[in-house]
């Protein structure tokens, strides 16, 4: 079944990737971003490269509003509380937030695969203490590679672990990320497992950079 999802941060790298993989997937996709008018812009941008694609741009608050269960949010860790503070009144209760926030230190300055301490214990635990009562937060999408979601042409082939305390908010999401071709969904647990999830990201990338690849992850032995 198709709905209308939000990304927030859809103009950056892997926001972007995201929102076009959705939408190849036949999804309403709405690109949400500070700048209406770069919302707009990357919403453009994607229906040239999938001129069949039901997507628009708008401001962030709007494109929470739109969505009718699913509200990505794909920004740095600078701007992850400030994005759903900016939002909380168009997170109605019942709506799902899937944070790809990665706690990485080139959101304060560093190295891209050094991982930073935070006191709530990873972006995920603290998206969840920032929602507005009644929003759920599922934190997942940390191993995807962004330069891999816009080669529409190239079958994904890898796994997206994610990780929640609702069994039916990370049903929702199984359900709408897993329409993606080639992306299985994995439930790796409680919400607090997020603190080993986002630590893959700096461990891929360093695997990406000494290899020249855009490498992802498969977890094998499942049914």
């Amino acid at each position: 079944m198709s709905e209308s999802i939000a990304v927030l941060g859809g103009t950056g790298a892997l926001g972007f990737g995201i929102a076009l993989r959705l939408a190849a997937a036949g999804h309403a996709v709405v690109i949400g971003s500070r700048d209406a008018g770069r919302a707009e812009g990357a919403a453009d941008r994607l229906r040239a490269l999938l001129p069949e694609a039901d997507v628009r741009g708008c401001a962030n608050g709007d494109a929470a509003r739109a969505a009718d269960r699913l509200v990505i949010l794909s920004v740095p860790l600078t701007s992850q509380v400030s994005t759903i503070k900016a939002v909380a009144e168009d997170l109605e209760a019942g709506k799902i937030l899937l944070d790809a926030t990665v706690p990485l230190a080139p959101a304060v300055g560093g190295r891209p695969t050094q991982l930073v301490g935070l006191w709530s214990g990873s972006a995920g635990e603290q998206a969840a203490a920032a929602v507005p009562p009644g929003v759920g937060v599922v934190s997942g999408l940390h191993t995807l590679s962004a330069a891999s979601l816009e080669a529409l042409d190239q079958d994904l082939d890898q796994d997206t672990l994610i990780c929640g305390d609702s069994k039916d908010d990370k049903q929702v999401v199984r359900v709408l990320i897993g329409s993606v071709t080639g992306l299985r969904v994995v439930d790796a647990g409680r919400l607090e497992m997020s603190r080993l999830v986002e630590s893959l990201t700096p461990l891929l990338i360093g695997i990406n950079i000494r290899n020249k690849t855009h490498a992802g992850i498969r977890i094998v032995g499942l049914p």
